[in-house]
């Protein structure tokens, strides 16, 4: 009878373990790693360097993120499977009654994609011109390539926003196409680099302290004098297959990676 009971407490304590998430099965190494990941999001890897980006801004599974414009959802399919109870994860999309059809189409899209997929469960969509979320409730703002869309009274109202919806000691995360320093603010919205001075001073101007600098993300083979802009390289390739060869060889854009911090 006790070898009855013994076998059976056993069989309890291996359904426990059986049955209960592994901590490291949610991991950023293997969210990256994860199958649900599409072969073209994977294939970007090697220029966007999302464990080293994501480790430099200090992202945990337990986190309350905000992703800033994700577009077609390239960093939010990571941060989907790595961001669990009680984190969540935010993502500030065009706005639903935008005026402009290519935004309403890329919104519709985005949210067919993550209503889909369970894996999406722990993601909310809101306006990226909204609040994104109650003061003080979120541990970390991110954006990738976006600054040159917003540049004007935009940019204003989501930094703004930004500040005013992390916590105290929460970080802003950026990752943007760099343009050489001096570039006026007409050629960053024409070519779509955006100067670090410009980052720097418009996060600091909301409140923000920069805290760091990264070149995980920098090509030192992007020479950024394209007639079509950034959108000249890959993935866009805007030529088509005009000078293809030489545009894939270049690789994605030169890119600054900066941190800061609400203090």
């Amino acid at each position: 009878m006790k070898n009855c009971k013994a076998c059976a407490y056993v069989i309890f304590l291996n359904l426990i373990f059986i049955l209960t998430p592994s901590v490291s099965a949610h991991s950023l190494e293997d969210a990256i790693k994860s199958t649900d990941r599409s072969a073209k999001n994977v294939a970007r890897d090697q220029y966007r360097n999302p464990y080293e980006t994501l480790s430099f801004f200090g992202i945990k599974q337990e986190m309350s993120v905000v992703e800033l414009s994700p577009g077609g959802g390239w960093y939010t399919e990571i941060l989907a499977n790595y961001i669990h109870s009680p984190g969540k994860l935010i993502a500030a999309h065009f706005d639903r009654d935008s005026k402009r059809d290519f935004y309403i189409r890329m919104r519709n899209n985005f949210e067919d994609k993550i209503n889909k997929n369970p894996m999406y469960k722990n993601v909310s969509v809101v306006d990226l011109s909204s609040k994104l979320a109650d003061p003080g409730s979120i541990d970390a703002v991110l954006t990738f390539r976006n600054l040159h869309n917003w540049i004007g009274p935009q940019i204003d109202i989501i930094f703004s926003n930004s500040h005013k919806a992390l916590k105290k000691g929460g970080v802003l995360g950026i990752v943007e196409h760099r343009a050489d320093p001096g570039t006026s603010l007409e050629e960053m919205k024409k070519t779509g680099y955006v100067t670090e001075e410009y980052a720097i001073e418009t996060a600091k101007k909301h409140g923000f302290t920069l805290i760091a600098k990264s070149e995980i993300n920098a090509n030192p083979k992007d020479t950024k004098n394209y007639t079509r802009g950034v959108w000249t390289l890959p993935p866009v390739l805007r030529l088509k297959e005009q000078d293809k060869e030489t545009y894939l060889n270049i690789g994605e854009s030169d890119r600054m990676t900066l941190l800061f911090k609400k203090l």
